[in-house]
This record gives C-alpha cells, structure tokens and sequence, in this order.
C-alpha cells in the first residue's frame, strides 16, 4: 500500500507518512516553492511561545516545526501517529520528547497544555471534529489554538490556477524529488476537499472553542486559525 485513500483509515495515512519520512521536509520546501519556511514563521509568531509554557505539537512529524517553540524555553512535546516521522525527528534531534499518538485519542491528560498547535495535519485525521475536541480536552482553560492548514484562495482567479496545480504539476515534480510520489497526490486531493476558512472556524467553534478568528497566509493559500478555551 502507497497510497492512502480519501476516507483516511489511520493505518494507511501513518503507513504513507513513514515512507516519506525520510525527505518530507525537503519535498515540503519544494513542492511550496519555499512558502512553507514562510508558513512556519508566522505559525511560531501566532503560538508565542513563551519560557517554561507547555506547547503540544501535534502532527510534528520530524519537530521541524517544534524547533522554533523549543527556542524560547517553552517545553514542548512533538506528536505524530507516524512512526517514521518520529523515528527520523529523533535521530536529528534526539533531545526532543518524542511521542507516538493519535490525533482522536491523545495521552494526555486533561488541561495539560498552556498552547496547542497542528500544522498541515488537520486534514489527515480521520475525524476533523474529534481531534478538536482532544486538542481542547488537554489545553488549560485560558489556553490557545494555532491551527495552520492549507485552504482557499480568496481571489477566484488564482484559485483556479492554484487547483491546476495541484493537481497537474504536483504529482510530476513529486515523482522527481519524493520516494513515494503517490502519497503526494493523495495530499494534493485531500487539500482540494478540505473546508475553507469559515468551515473550519466553524469545526473549532463546535470543539468548544472561543474568540475563533483566521488570518489568510499566501493568498488564502493557508490560513492561521485561532482559538482561545473558555
């Protein structure tokens, strides 16, 4: 099995992530044409990590992502349900704690985080709404959300190219620089069939969620959704 289908069995989606693990950043920077170097950035600026807070990185796969908030003497843990991932982030950054989880059934206890965050990895759950609800079960009250997530161009036009490449140009160029180009065309899908922006602020809203806002990255391209737990 390459190929993970739309209705995303878990096993599947982890069996896909492990065969990319090795080079999924490389293939990232690639695929983006560099914008998701951007994209972290402004992620790291809307957690604002600070010293000795508890930040959950959820989908981390090789903590990439958890390097900016480990920076500011924030603790955070970097998750993954991707065993693959795990396993390269801890042979580059073996000091990280590494945790194996899923998204709909986290170890965590509850309250357990001042900040939590998923990059590009919403849409791989298998259930959206009850992975925002986990991720709201282990926030302490008064804690937040960072959501980044590919979604809709907000300018019709560019939105049309932006499809077309998804899905003509993508799966080439991922041939040339991925081991397993198949799990990007199944990314490519799952991007085009994702909510927009109201539709997941709107998920979040049902997680339990307040003071749910959204800030559109590259054209809407992705968008930065925002919680606060009451």
């Amino acid at each position: 099995m390459t190929r993970a289908s739309l209705d995303k069995q878990p096993h599947e989606v982890a069996t896909m992530f492990d065969d990319v693990a090795a080079n999924y950043d490389l293939t990232n920077d690639v695929l983006s044409l560099g914008q998701a170097r951007l994209w972290r950035k402004e992620v790291a600026k809307a957690v604002h990590a600070r010293p000795a807070e508890k930040i959950l990185d959820l989908a981390a796969g090789t903590a990439t992502s958890s390097l900016p908030f480990a920076a500011t003497g924030a603790y955070v843990v970097p998750c993954d349900f991707s065993l693959g991932m795990l396993q390269e982030g801890k042979k580059r950054n073996s000091w990280l704690p590494f945790t194996a989880g899923d998204a709909t059934r986290l170890p965590f206890r509850d309250e357990t985080f001042d900040a939590v965050t998923i990059s590009f990895g919403l849409r791989n759950v298998q259930d959206t709404d009850a992975a925002l609800r986990e991720l709201y079960r282990v926030t302490r009250p008064g804690g937040r959300v960072v959501i980044c997530e590919f979604s809709q161009p907000t300018w019709a036009p560019f939105r049309t190219v932006y499809t077309e490449y998804l899905m003509r140009a993508l799966p080439p160029v991922a041939r040339a620089v991925s081991s397993n180009p198949d799990a990007y065309v199944y990314l490519a899908e799952s991007i085009r069939d994702w909510p927009d922006q109201p539709g997941l602020a709107a998920a979040l809203q049902r997680a339990g969620w307040s003071k749910v806002a959204w800030r559109n990255l590259t054209g809407g391209v992705v968008a930065l959704h925002r919680g606060v737990r009451p």
